[in-house]
């Protein structure tokens, strides 16, 4: 956090966040609206889906992977309303896709990450934030089915042989990925909580 230098009532707080004043505390910082926050995560989730670029990947079979930028979705599914999820999901599939230099993986990526959005939105109605893991394995299993369905479009159906692989693979990267957004939204609510105090 960097330092905010206004005098109240003057309008130089005025710009696309605000400045909140807590005079007993004497303390002064920023409050950004949703669109900050949106980038903030999609650079968050870039910024992973990069370093997880740099791994290698220790199983003879492709597509297997953690998909750790998948945090970020998770969170936000339980954090955000549907419209903002959206947002921040296909902005992290375009630019991992540009990132990546492979705009091949920008059809993949969206078939598996609408099917996973799609069912774990409806599973978010179901799941509380206790079980959070739950909601990620299936969004992890809709994922690869997902994207499987376009491979076997793309490739033949002789692609399919992966799918048991990948479908195990995908709930274990999903219980990962779903336990540490729930990690993050407990430690959130807690810190939040310690900051009103």
């Amino acid at each position: 956090m960097g330092a905010v230098v206004t005098a109240s009532g003057n309008g130089a707080e005025m710009n696309a966040g605000a400045v909140i004043t807590y005079e007993e505390k004497k303390w002064k910082g920023p409050i950004f609206g949703t669109a900050a926050s949106f980038a903030m995560l999609t650079g968050v989730a870039l910024i992973i889906f990069v370093i997880e670029l740099q791994i290698p990947n220790p199983f003879p079979i492709p597509g297997i992977k953690l998909g750790l930028a998948s945090i970020i979705t998770v969170y936000a599914v339980y954090r955000f309303r549907v419209g903002e999820v959206m947002i921040i999901v296909f902005c992290r599939i375009f630019l991992a896709a540009v990132f990546s230099g492979n705009m091949m993986a920008l059809a993949y990526s969206f078939a598996g990450s609408n099917l996973c959005l799609a069912g774990m939105l409806l599973l978010y109605k179901i799941i509380d934030k206790k079980h959070i893991w739950i909601a990620s394995v299936l969004g992890a299993i809709l994922h690869n089915i997902g994207q499987i369905s376009i491979a076997a479009l793309v490739m033949g159906t002789g692609i399919l042989v992966y799918l048991p692989f990948l479908l195990l693979s995908g709930c274990l990267a999903g219980a990962f990925t779903g336990g540490c957004a729930q990690l993050i939204i407990r430690r959130l609510k807690v810190t939040m909580r310690y900051d009103e105090s």
